[in-house]
C-alpha cells in the first residue's frame, strides 16, 4: 500500500499547485461559500467537565463542613465562621464526605494536634474537596510545604470567611493573614457581634481578649496570637446580654490568658467580671478560662469575691507547668512555685470548696529527676482534681526546641508515672450523700446521661430527661467516680429554668445583625470592613485584587448605572450634534 505522501517537499510553499487559487481571488468566491452544518453528537458521548469555569460557579449553594482542633478560643472561631457561612446560605454539614469544603481550624500547641491536622488536608486532597485552612498553623507558619496552594484565613480574619471561601470554591487560593488595628492599635479581633452557630445552643464562648504579655519558650501558640489584644468591657457585656437573649444559660470566658485582660487597654479583669455579673440573670452561670499566676496574684482578693458570687463557678484554671524553680526558668514562665502555692493556697481559704485545674509538662528540655520529683510532690500535697498532664513536644521555631532535649524515653517514663500518681486518688468520694444544685447543659460522649455541673464546676452525671436540659435542678449525689458524679434529681425539688427565653434551635444562626440579614436576602456578598487588601492567587500565574467593582456589595448595580448614565450623555452629545449642524 502506497504511502501518504510519497514525494517529498522542499519546502512549506510546495504544497500550492499552480492550479490553486491564489490569495486575492479567495475573496471573490465567498459569497459562494455556504456554511455546512454539523450534525450534534448524540449526548452520550459528552464528558461532563469535572471543573467548570469560575464564573458558572454559584457560591452559596455549596455545603461545608468544619473541624476545630484545640482550645475554647478556637472552638469559639469556628463556630462564629460558621455561622458566617450559615447566614450567607452555605449549608454547614457534619458529613464530611458529603461536603464540597472542607474548613479545617488548626491547634498549634502539641505535635499530636498538627498531625491530625496534615492528615485532614492530605484526606480532603485526595477525595478532591476544597480546602480552606484556619487556626494557628497556617497563621504561625504559612510557609509550610504542606500548606503551598492552599486558602489560608488568619486568626483575626475570621470576619471575612465568606469572601476566602467564595474564592477558593471558585478555584483561586487565597491568603489573608493581617492584624486588626484602629489607628495604628492592635484589635483583639474579629467583631464580637457577627453571627456564629452555637455547637451547643445553652453554652456562649466569649473570647475576651487575644495574644499574651508572656514569651514562653515552649509555645508556638504565641506566634499566632501574638501580644495581648483586649475587647472592651461594653463590647464584652454586650455580647453577653445579646447571647441569654438567646437562652445561652452558661457563658465561658476563653483567652489565652484571661488574667492579663486588660491591661493594654487601662483596665483589668475584677473590673470586666463585676461588670458582666450585673448582666448575668437568675440560674444562669459564668465560667472564667485559664489564668497564669503572675497576673491573678494582684488581685487575689477581688477575684475571690468574684469566684464566691452564685452566678459564678467556684473554679480556676491555673497552669504551673512545672514545681522546679530552674525548669520554670528556662520556660520563661514570669513566676517561681512559691507564687503559685500562694495563689491555690489563698483561694482555697477565701473560696471554700473551689476547683483548681492545673497543667504540667513532662520532660522540658534540662529538667532533671529531681526537678520531677518536686512536680510528683506538688500533685501529691494538692491532689488536685482536674490535671492535664503532657509529655513536651519541641514546636519548631521555638527556642525550647533548640534545648538540649531529655530522651524520649525518660519523657514517657515520667507521663506515665505522673499518670499513676494523678490515678490514684479518688477527688469526689467523700461528696457521697450530698445533696447539690446543678446545672444541666450536654449531652455524655456515651450517650447514657446528661451532663450538669455543680457551683464548684464538677461534673454530674443526671438521668437523660429532656425535662432537666437547661434546667438547674436539686440532686442527691449517690456515686462517684474519677472525673465525675452521679446525682439522682430530688423529686420535691423546684426544678428552676436557667434560660430567658428559648434557646435556639441546634445549628441555628445566633446574631443576625440587620447588615447581614439584608445581605443573606438580598442575595450580596457581605463583606465586613478589609483591614488589607486580599490577594487571589488565579490558575495558571496571575494575581488579582479580590474585590473587583462587581464583587463589593451593590457594586453590579453601580456598574450599571454608570454605563447607563454614560451612554445617556453619548445620546445627548450625538443628537445635539445633529440639530446644530441643522
Amino acid at each position: 500500500m502506497p504511502a501518504a505522501c510519497d514525494s517529498v517537499l522542499e519546502d512549506i510553499e510546495d504544497i500550492v499547485s499552480a492550479e490553486d487559487l491564489k490569495p486575492h481571488d479567495r475573496q471573490f468566491v465567498r459569497k459562494n461559500v455556504f456554511p455546512k452544518v454539523r450534525k450534534r453528537n448524540s449526548q452520550k458521548n459528552i464528558q461532563p467537565d469535572d471543573d467548570p469555569p469560575s464564573d458558572s460557579i454559584i457560591p452559596g449553594a455549596q455545603k461545608i463542613w468544619i473541624r476545630t482542633w484545640g482550645c475554647s478560643h478556637n472552638n469559639s472561631d469556628g463556630e462564629y465562621m460558621a455561622g458566617q457561612l450559615a447566614a450567607y446560605g452555605y449549608k454547614i454539614t457534619d458529613n464530611s464526605a458529603e461536603a464540597d469544603l472542607w474548613l479545617l481550624n488548626s491547634c498549634t500547641v502539641k505535635n499530636p494536634a498538627e498531625d491530625h491536622f496534615r492528615n485532614s488536608i492530605k484526606k480532603a486532597q485526595e477525595g478532591k474537596k476544597k480546602v480552606v485552612l484556619a487556626g494557628c498553623v497556617p497563621q504561625a507558619q504559612p510557609r509550610q510545604d504542606y500548606l503551598k496552594g492552599l486558602s489560608i484565613i488568619g486568626v483575626q480574619q475570621i470576619d471575612r470567611v465568606v469572601e476566602v471561601v467564595e474564592e477558593t470554591i471558585k478555584g483561586h487560593s487565597v491568603r489573608l493573614l493581617g492584624q486588626k488595628k484602629d489607628n495604628g492599635k492592635r484589635l483583639g479581633g474579629a467583631r464580637l457581634d457577627l453571627p456564629k452557630i452555637r455547637k451547643n445552643p445553652l453554652i456562649e464562648i466569649i473570647s475576651i481578649n487575644t495574644g499574651c504579655l508572656n514569651a514562653c519558650t515552649y509555645c508556638k501558640t504565641k506566634h499566632a496570637r501574638g501580644d495581648l489584644a483586649s475587647y472592651p468591657i461594653e463590647e464584652l457585656v454586650d455580647r453577653a446580654e445579646q447571647s441569654f437573649q438567646e437562652g445561652v444559660c452558661e457563658i465561658w470566658l476563653t483567652s489565652e490568658d484571661t488574667g492579663a485582660y486588660g491591661r493594654d487597654i487601662g483596665t483589668d479583669l475584677p473590673t470586666l467580671l463585676w461588670k458582666l455579673v450585673e448582666a448575668i440573670p437568675e440560674g444562669a452561670m459564668l465560667r472564667l478560662g485559664m489564668t497564669n499566676p503572675p497576673y491573678i496574684l494582684e488581685h487575689l482578693e477581688e477575684m475571690a469575691k468574684i469566684l464566691n458570687h452564685p452566678r459564678v463557678y467556684a473554679f480556676l484554671h491555673i497552669p504551673v507547668q512545672s514545681a522546679s524553680d530552674s525548669v520554670l526558668m528556662d520556660m520563661k514562665r514570669e513566676y517561681c512555685v512559691a507564687d503559685f502555692k500562694q495563689v491555690v493556697d489563698f483561694l482555697k481559704e477565701k473560696v471554700p470548696g473551689i476547683t483548681i485545674a492545673t497543667d504540667i509538662i513532662c520532660g522540658f528540655p534540662g529538667e532533671t529527676d529531681e526537678d520531677f520529683q518536686e512536680t510528683m510532690k506538688l500533685v501529691e500535697q494538692y491532689r488536685f482534681p482536674s490535671l492535664f498532664i503532657n509529655q513536651f513536644y519541641p514546636r519548631p521555631g521555638t527556642p525550647a526546641a533548640k534545648m538540649h532535649q531529655v530522651p524520649a524515653a525518660v519523657k514517657k517514663q515520667r507521663t506515665k508515672d505522673l499518670s499513676q500518681l494523678f490515678h490514684s486518688y479518688n477527688p469526689y468520694d467523700h461528696k457521697v450523700g450530698e445533696r447539690q444544685r446543678v446545672l444541666v447543659t450536654e449531652e455524655s460522649f456515651d450517650s447514657n446521661y446528661y451532663v450538669a455541673h455543680n457551683p464548684f464546676y464538677e461534673q454530674v452525671l443526671v438521668p437523660k430527661d429532656p425535662l432537666l436540659m437547661g434546667k438547674m435542678v436539686e440532686v442527691n449525689i449517690y456515686e462517684a467516680g474519677k472525673h465525675f458524679m452521679k446525682g439522682q434529681p430530688v423529686s420535691d425539688a423546684r426544678v428552676y429554668t436557667a434560660s430567658i427565653t428559648r434557646p435556639l434551635a441546634k445549628g441555628e444562626v445566633s446574631g443576625l445583625t440587620e447588615e447581614f440579614r439584608h445581605a443573606a436576602q438580598n442575595g450580596t456578598n457581605w463583606k465586613a470592613q478589609p483591614s488589607a487588601e486580599i490577594l487571589v492567587k488565579t490558575r495558571p500565574s496571575s494575581w488579582m485584587a479580590l474585590q473587583l467593582p462587581w464583587q463589593q456589595e451593590g457594586g453590579g448595580l453601580k456598574l450599571l448605572s454608570v454605563s447607563l448614565a454614560l451612554l445617556a450623555v453619548l445620546v445627548m452629545f450625538y443628537y445635539g450634534g445633529m440639530k446644530t449642524e441643522l
